[in-house]
């Protein structure tokens, strides 16, 4: 890797806002092994965080190349993390409010499908991930949508995926999916707002589209 694309040297140049979640867990990664690189155990703790964001230290030593050692130090970020975010909820107005919270899954190379869960006042209770793969009716269940707002007591949520090919015109199936999580959401009372499709240069919403 060229000096000028290593993750070190490009959060030097251009801050750490400009780093993909991949990066940033190659600079806690540090190094990788002889038989693994380090780039590649930092996808394999992504995908494995974006299954399961409260993963436990064994879940951690699960990563091959991902040591006791490495693995603490994971852990001790991802914590203090969780307990720096600030007290105060976001909330949202419009659907450019919640761009800049999920735009860092535009990164990832297969569809990531999300749920974002708000309060009576629209405010952030969560951001989850429901499924990993391409967007249809067999992936996308209201079960995995709904699940995390029913235990938090949302009174409403915003569904979003990314595009990992730029694309942002919602296809048959996105416009199907809606359409079904709509209906559940009248059946349990948490009214689904929007549907974002985005990637890394922008987002279409398909309420402001009028294919919602």
């Amino acid at each position: 890797m060229a000096v000028c694309d290593r993750p070190r040297e490009r959060m030097m140049a251009k801050g750490v806002e400009a780093l993909t979640d991949q990066e940033l867990f190659a600079i806690l990664i540090g190094s990788g092994n002889r038989t693994r690189g380090v780039t590649t155990i930092a996808r394999d703790l992504m995908e494995l965080l974006d299954r399961c964001p409260m993963a436990s230290h064994g879940d951690l030593l699960q990563i091959q190349g991902l040591g006791t050692a490495k693995a603490t130090l994971i852990g001790a970020a991802l914590e203090l993390g969780r307990r720096r975010l600030p007290p105060k909820r976001r909330q949202i107005a419009t659907p450019a409010d919640i761009y800049p919270l999920i735009r860092h899954y535009a990164t990832r190379m297969q569809e990531h499908f999300l749920s974002i869960c708000l309060n009576g006042a629209h405010e952030v209770l969560s951001i989850n991930v429901c499924s990993i793969g391409l967007v249809n009716r067999t992936i996308v269940h209201p079960r995995e949508v709904f699940g995390e707002a029913i235990r938090q007591r949302a009174t409403a949520i915003v569904v979003a995926h990314n595009h990992p090919s730029g694309n942002l015109q919602p296809s048959g199936d996105d416009q199907d999916v809606t359409r079904r999580l709509r209906q559940a959401g009248e059946l349990l009372g948490i009214k689904l707002l929007d549907h974002l499709i985005f990637s890394e240069e922008g987002f279409l919403s398909m309420l402001e589209g009028g294919v919602f």
